[in-house]
């Protein structure tokens, strides 16, 4: 029996398990019929995480070989690792979460050049290489001509082709809620807005507080749930907006019980990003799934989580449009009713059950060395 025809022993590497890249990674695992050994490390650090991961690892498995195939994501050298591992490195492939060239930096600080680099070795290295959306592939082969037009001499442009035909897109599976009652259709209430985004920068979350300040102008009843998983040094504006919102919020921080986490979503009528960075969304197809109204940005994935005939509906061009949109959607709750059982019948192609025979496929044909590309 050929390595096709079977279950394939997966080697997982995933060296920041925490947010979306621990949701994929336990996804994958719990939904593959091949046989995934998942390796992590914490979701803390994750500079040095890119920097050292990969000698981590080479002393933790002992045996690489026994393994048909190796997957890590972005936050690790694969270069590093299989230059120790050598002849020993099963076929590999890395999928991209986020990338370093287009990742925006954090207040304050500067580009370190050097990690955009380690992702482009990565994927030299790599036999295949998946991109959670196609903006985010899209993004990664507009910036890579001009990071690499950085050097002052001797440019390799050639590593834009010979990484461009290994590349692929496969979006990420999600743990959607099934079978989901309708939203209510009266509510005594005040709507509830939900934020379920990590408290960092790139999620930008000043720009939600201020659109929510013009609401509460307004004189608009909400309620408010901020969801999302903070880690250190989230911004200032999160201890601001406590006291500004304080009578609105019913929901402050990370809610780690799953369960939990639903329930509040189930009570949302819409989900807000104003996110700078955001490759994929899961946290809002989450929210979209258990019936919230998503109000997003009309650029970054977010187009393509829905359909193009409701785009003038749920995405905005600028603060003012986010303003215009949230203040309908907060005052005549119950004309979004429909639409958002539209919306969360359409997320449920990013179920897991939905899309788990693309990622065993690929898998399948990189532990073959057949090409690692998804099927149409």
């Amino acid at each position: 029996m050929s390595v096709c025809e079977r279950a394939c022993r997966i080697l997982f590497l995933e060296p920041f398990y925490g947010g979306s890249h621990r949701e994929f990674a336990d996804g994958l695992v719990a939904n593959s019929r091949h046989q995934i050994h998942l390796v992590t490390l914490p979701a803390r650090w994750w500079k040095w995480r890119m920097r050292g991961a990969a000698l981590h690892f080479y002393r933790q498995i002992s045996d690489p070989q026994t393994y048909d195939a190796l997957l890590t994501s972005d936050l690790m050298s694969l270069s590093d690792l299989t230059a120790l591992w050598g002849k020993r490195c099963p076929p590999s492939a890395v999928y991209f979460h986020e990338n370093q060239l287009t990742y925006p930096v954090a207040p304050g600080e500067r580009m370190d050049y050097q990690f955009g680099f380690t992702d482009i070795t990565t994927c030299l290295a790599a036999d295949g290489i998946l991109f959670n959306s196609e903006s985010h592939l899209s993004a990664f082969f507009d910036q890579l001509p001009r990071f690499i037009g950085k050097l002052p001499e001797y440019r390799p442009i050639w590593v834009v082709e010979t990484i461009r035909p290994k590349c692929a897109v496969l979006h990420p599976g999600c743990r959607l809620p099934a079978n989901q009652e309708p939203p209510p259709v009266k509510d005594p209430s005040p709507p509830l807005v939900i934020w379920n985004h990590r408290w960092e920068h790139d999620k930008n979350p000043a720009a939600f507080f201020k659109a929510l300040g013009q609401i509460q102008k307004q004189g608009i009843a909400f309620r408010l749930a901020v969801l999302g998983e903070r880690f250190n040094n989230a911004p200032t504006v999160f201890e601001r907006a406590e006291k500004q919102f304080a009578a609105q919020i019913v929901q402050w921080g990370y809610e780690p019980d799953r369960a939990a986490y639903l329930a509040w979503l189930r009570q949302g009528v819409v989900v807000v990003s104003t996110a700078l960075q955001e490759n994929f969304g899961i946290a809002v197809v989450e929210a979209i799934a258990s019936g919230c109204l998503p109000l997003l940005p009309r650029r970054l994935s977010y187009p393509e989580l829905l359909p193009a005939t409701l785009h003038d509906t749920c995405l905005y061009a600028n603060t003012a449009d986010l303003v215009n949109k949230l203040s309908g959607a907060l005052s005549r709750p119950q004309q979004t009713v429909d639409l958002r059982a539209r919306l969360r019948d359409h997320v449920q192609q990013f179920a897991w059950s939905r899309c788990i025979d693309r990622y065993d496929i690929y898998l399948q044909r990189l532990a073959g060395r057949s090409g690692a590309h998804p099927p149409p």
